[in-house]
């Protein structure tokens, strides 16, 4: 796990030490209230396309295609995306997500990203 971004499920209980929470999700996750999450900033615009996401379905054989065609989508994603660069630069972050696949979900690659853009 990276020392600067690391990745929680919105379901689980928030840390001490998970510095700057940010959802990355394009929907609010299911039956976690605001005040639960303890969300700093919400990134709808970095979440994939829901077309992308409904033809991934969480299928594993299709994680490569996904982390491919995800990453094309995020080179559109400009000022979240350098916000979330700043934000990492400048201190912890953790990027929540609501999949139950904690290795293969649009956190994940998002994470590689930051970690590319900031020579982590």
């Amino acid at each position: 796990m990276s020392a600067r971004i690391w990745l929680r499920r919105a379901y689980e209980a928030p840390g001490r030490s998970d510095g700057t929470r940010v959802l990355v999700d394009r929907i609010w996750p299911r039956g976690v209230s605001r005040d639960d999450a303890h969300i700093d900033h919400w990134y709808r615009q970095l979440a994939p396309s829901d077309e992308l996401r409904k033809w991934f379905g969480h299928e594993t054989d299709r994680w490569e295609q996904f982390r491919r065609r995800y990453r094309e989508e995020l080179r559109c994603a400009g000022e979240q995306l350098a916000e979330l660069v700043e934000l990492a630069r400048a201190g912890r972050v953790t990027l929540v997500f609501a999949a139950r696949d904690t290795e293969h979900n649009n956190a994940v690659v998002l994470r590689e990203l930051l970690e590319e853009r900031l020579g982590a």
